[in-house]
């Protein structure tokens, strides 16, 4: 079987692509519930190994009025509340987000313990199609390998970047911090 577009920093296993495919879609089609009530343009999952959802949670800057508050964050901060912990490690979670999660929330899933990273669309599309800065990522599959963090990427890309170009279409908010074309 040809897995034209995923990315992985272990052999590509089918089975994982699979899984991690239907979570996405599903995680998409839930993005118009999430932004009617003024969140997105993401939305992120963890899940157990056994298939368990865990939490869900869409992006909450500007309704939440906090830049930290993206979907990664929230949907890990959600399943530490659950479980009890700051240390998601012994449980073995799996995280699924439509989007390349940006250069905050890589710090945090790595300072987390979730074990495996699904994602989406690639930072370079969304970029493009939204306009939000990703962060400087130099080689983070590499180092989220040597850390012992699975990682598959660019799962259901095309239906995803359809999803963020609707969200940019509909005149929503991208948050983004405004910056000085002058220096001191």
């Amino acid at each position: 079987m040809v897995f034209a577009g995923i990315v992985a920093n272990e052999p590509v296993d089918a089975a994982k692509v699979a899984k991690a495919e239907k979570i996405i879609l599903g995680l998409q089609a839930r993005l118009p519930a999430y932004t009617a009530k003024g969140a997105g343009p993401f939305v992120a999952a963890v899940y157990d190994r056994q298939g368990n959802l865990v939490a869900e949670a869409a992006n909450s800057v500007v309704n939440g009025r906090c830049s930290h508050n993206h979907a990664e964050m929230n949907a890990i901060h959600l399943a530490e509340e659950k479980l009890g912990t700051y240390d998601l490690s012994p449980y073995h979670l799996h995280l699924y987000v439509t989007a390349e999660p940006c250069v905050m929330c890589m710090g945090g899933i790595m300072w987390s313990g979730i074990e495996a990273v699904y994602y989406g669309v690639p930072s370079k599309r969304v970029e493009e199609i939204t306009g939000f800065d990703e962060g400087y990522k130099p080689d983070w599959q590499q180092a989220f390998r040597e850390r012992g963090i699975t990682v598959y990427g660019n799962i259901a890309s095309e239906a995803g970047e359809k999803v963020l170009q609707r969200y940019m279409d509909e005149g929503r908010t991208v948050y983004k911090p405004e910056r000085s074309q002058s220096i001191l």
